[in-house]
Formats: structure tokens, sequence, C-alpha cells
């Protein structure tokens, strides 16, 4: 049987490449490179705590769409595969996987003697449910679009899953990783109230489960002590504390209060470089930081008004009063994915402040006299107030006056879901493929969700030709089409990728930052005495 490794170059250049190619055994022990280093040294036991700043509004790892979720669940859900931080994606419930020769057909074997925190053990119907019940979009799974190649799950036997496409799609391993491909017992939704419970008791395989959700409080996670990985995780507890802004954040780091935290200002960094005890560390970011203009949404629906919103804000300057210049500046894709994936940034249009051109484009719109628009930011995302404060400035030369409105996460997220999105920041991370990154935020439906309304049929067939070319440098060639497609139409604004500052206690070992921001090295990190 072939049992191929999804490699650095093949999850760059595109998986589909080598589907046709004989596949190559797993390198022995890649199957169990999965969140971070092991540590022969290290002392079990102890809670950890990481401060907070964004608290998701659930813990429901296939309806709650938000980073602030994910970046959670990834410790108590698993799902086939695993998103590596070098860009692969690797065995995690499964452990081998065959790609038929047309790339239309995935066999994965499962692994054996792993066991749900419901006590019972994982078989193939169980992730038959999984993935059915997500690619179903009646279920109202914001993640039902990234499953809509898939044709039929077939379950041969208890520990073989067989999943047949209706057309290649090159980016199927890194779909069934953590984000929305997650696995859980069979019926779990049959049950009422079974999406609240979620909240209350987690059901999945991963290394901790939950042991209490205290909204505007903390997250409490245990050990799972059936596990599947022996002598994983070395943690007893993990406790997750909200904290209310990032001035307490950096408060509960200098008091000792808090073990580790993800920046939310990466510039904060300074403030605590000479505080005892303390480590700093900076890690790439495939997270990216945008406008998003909402084509159903009020002069929005004017290309030439979105042009000229791009046309007026300057990136550099909204990089530096939100995160004091601790990112990267981007034209249309994430910091990390830019080398092999951007187009170059000289040849999109719309990246450079041009005042001139925007004042003539709101004129050709019946806009010369100027107009008011509601800009959306979402309350904990502090980073959102300087920069709405900055680009009300850079539009209030072109006479575009903003008024700005602060709303909860799980307000934002409801109109995310219904696509009511309107002009609003955003702060989300992706996987390290562009058909993720792309599909479901930009394809129509109901083959993606098209969140901000962009109905544009050019960029659903690049869209969709993306998905299936099997050429590395056709794949390519395709998605940088795309991106010029979007910087002349302007359905988003890509301001910035900021950089991933996390900060340990002394007594913290072993912790690796994933670049998505999500809390992945914490399932290898101990406490020494």
């Amino acid at each position: 049987m072939w049992t191929p490794s999804i490699t650095r170059r093949a999850a760059l250049l595109g998986t589909a490449g080598l589907l046709a190619a004989p596949a190559l055994p797993l390198a022995q022990g890649a199957a169990l490179d999965i969140y971070g280093p092991a540590d022969p040294q290290a002392r079990r036991g102890g809670t950890l705590t990481v401060a907070i700043a964004n608290e998701p509004p659930n813990l429901d790892p296939f309806h709650q769409a938000g980073d602030a979720r994910t970046a959670v669940t990834v410790l108590m859900y698993q799902g086939l595969m695993y998103e590596h931080p070098s860009g692969e994606a690797r065995p995690l419930l499964a452990e081998s996987m065959q790609i038929s020769p047309d790339g239309l057909t995935y066999t994965f074997r499962l692994r054996r003697n792993v066991t749900f925190h419901t006590g019972q053990p994982m078989s193939s119907a169980d992730v038959k449910y999984s993935y059915d019940y997500i690619r179903d979009a009646s279920n109202g799974s914001p993640g039902a679009a990234d499953f809509g190649a898939i044709a039929e799950i077939a379950t041969p036997d208890d520990h073989t899953v067989v999943i047949r496409l209706n057309r290649p799609n090159a980016s199927l391993p890194m779909t069934l990783t953590n984000r929305f491909g997650c696995v859980v017992p069979k019926d779990t939704f049959a049950a009422q109230n079974a999406r609240a419970r979620l909240s209350q008791q987690s059901v999945g395989t991963g290394p901790f489960r939950l042991a209490e959700f205290r909204p505007q409080s903390h997250i409490r996670m245990q050990r799972f002590p059936q596990y599947w990985e022996a002598g994983q995780p070395y943690l007893e507890a993990i406790l997750f504390s909200t904290q209310p802004n990032a001035a307490s954040l950096l408060q509960a780091l200098r008091n000792r209060r808090a073990d580790v935290a993800l920046l939310p200002r990466p510039q904060d960094a300074e403030q605590l470089r000479d505080v005892q005890g303390l480590n700093i560390g900076t890690a790439p970011s495939l997270r990216q930081n945008t406008l998003d203009l909402d084509g159903n949404f009020a002069q929005l629906r004017d290309v030439r008004v979105r042009q000229a919103i791009a046309l007026s804000i300057d990136k550099e300057a909204v990089m530096q009063a939100s995160i004091g210049g601790h990112g990267t500046v981007l034209g249309t894709t994430v910091a990390a994915m830019q080398e092999s994936w951007g187009a170059p940034l000289n040849e999109l249009a719309t990246q450079r402040p041009d005042l001139d051109r925007a004042r003539a484009l709101l004129a050709e719109a019946g806009h010369g006299g100027g107009f008011q628009l509601d800009l959306v930011s979402i309350i904990g995302f502090e980073w959102m107030d300087p920069a709405a404060v900055t680009i009300a400035q850079q539009l209030q030369r072109v006479g575009i006056r903003l008024n700005i409105q602060r709303v909860e996460l799980g307000v934002w997220l409801n109109a995310f879901r219904t696509r009511n999105m309107r002009f609003t920041f955003n702060d989300w991370g992706t996987q390290p493929d562009p058909h993720i990154l792309y599909y479901r935020h930009f394809r129509s439906p109901p083959q993606g969700a098209d969140f901000r309304n962009w109905n544009n049929a050019e960029a659903d067939r690049l869209l969709d030709q993306g998905m299936e070319t099997s050429d590395p440098a056709e794949r390519r060639r395709i998605y940088v089409q795309l991106q010029k497609l979007m910087s002349e139409t302007v359905p988003t604004i890509m301001l910035f990728s900021p950089n991933l500052v996390t900060v340990t206690q002394s007594r913290v070992r072993n912790y690796a930052q994933h670049p998505t921001g999500w809390w992945f090295g914490l399932a290898r990190s101990w406490i020494a005495a």
C-alpha cells in the first residue's frame, strides 16, 4: 500500500502534482511529527495558564468559524491530517494515505486504539459521519464549501475510509486537518441541544478534554488519560484566562499570573524586554489583518467606490499605527505565502495611495461630494481601534466620512455567517494553501460562501481551475491571475500580517508557536520545577 508523506514542496506548490507518481513510504516516525518535538527531559503534571485577549463565543468546532475558537479547540479535536508548521499535511488520526493515479480517490488507514473523550473507540463510521455532516450545507457549517469536491465517503471496514471526489482537489489533505476537519462520534448532532453542549463537554480525540468553560472568565482543559499517543501530553491541565485588554494581559505576565501569552499587539513586547523571567519569541505568521468590502452594501456596490477606498489607504501607516510596524505589509496574500503563491506586488492594482485617482473614481460614481460610511470593528481586537482612526483620517482626504461601530465578536461572526459583512475589519489565519485561503471566502455559492458578496464569475472560474489543476506551475499562474483580479475589483484590502510574538515564563519548556497562531504547541509543553 502507498503511504505518501505530503512534502513541503508539495504543500507549497500543490499536492495534485504528485498524485500520479508512485508514492513513497513515510519516513520512520513521520506520522508522529505533530504539535512539536517530544522532550525526553519533560516532567509530567502541573497546570499551565495562558492569557488570551479574545474569547470564543462557543467551542463548537463544526459551526463556529472564528479563529478565537479554532485556536483552543485544536487541543481537543483532531482530523485525519495535521497542518505541520513546515507547510505539510501530515497523518494524524490517519496512519497512512493512498491516492489514486487520477487524483479522485483517497484511501486512509486509520490509527488504531483511538478513543473519544466520551469513552467510545473511534472507527471509520465516525469519520464518515463527521465529514458527511460538515459537507452538508443544510447543517450550517461555515466549512461546508471546503468539502464540496467530495462525492462519496465509503467505509470498507472499521479502520479504512475511502473518499471519492467528483473532481480533483489538490488541497484535500490540508482540508482534512483541524480547522473544520475534526472527527467526532457518529450521531453527535442527533442529540437535543448537541451544539450547545459542546461548550460544556468536548467529544474529540485530542490530548486535552474540556473541563469547564466560564464565559468572560476562563476555559479549563484537563489531560485526557486515554489519549492515543503514549506518554502525551505532559501537562495535567491548561487554563485559558480571558483578559479584558492588552494592558491586563501584560500585567498578568509581569505578575506571573500567566505562563504564556500571544501578544495581541506585537509592539507591546518592548514593555516586557527588561522583565526578569520572561522569554520573548517571534514566529512567522499565516495571519492577515484586513478590510472587507461587502459588494451588497450601500456605496460599496460600485466597484469604483471600492477602488477609491483602496487608493486612499496607506497600508504602511495603518500597520505602524496598529502594531508599531511589527509585521509585513501585504498585497493579496499572507506574508508567509508571498514567495510561493503571491502575485508580484508591482503587478497589482490599487496597492499604493493615489488620492487624485481616488477622487476621480468617486466623482465618476456620483459621489464627488463625498459620503458617510459605517466601519465595523470588533471589541477586544485592539489593533482595530488605532487602525480605524488612521483609516478614517485617510478616507477623509477624499471625502469619505467614517462612523466607527464597535461590536462584540459574536455579533460580528453572525454577520459573517449571514454574508452581511458591510465595511468591516477582519482578522484571520489560514493554512498554507491557496485553495483553503481563497476558495471558501471568495467563490460564489453553493460551491463557496462568498462572504463579501463579490459575485465575480471570472474569480469563480479561476478558483475552480486552481482547485482542479495538477501542474504546480500552472496552478501558481492561476492564483496570480486571481490576485490581480482581486486587486482590480477590491472585495477585500489585505493590510498586513502581524508578527506572532509569544511570551513565556522561564518555567515553561518545549513550547513552539505554530504560524497559524493556534495553540498546538501546548500539547508538547511542560513546566519545570
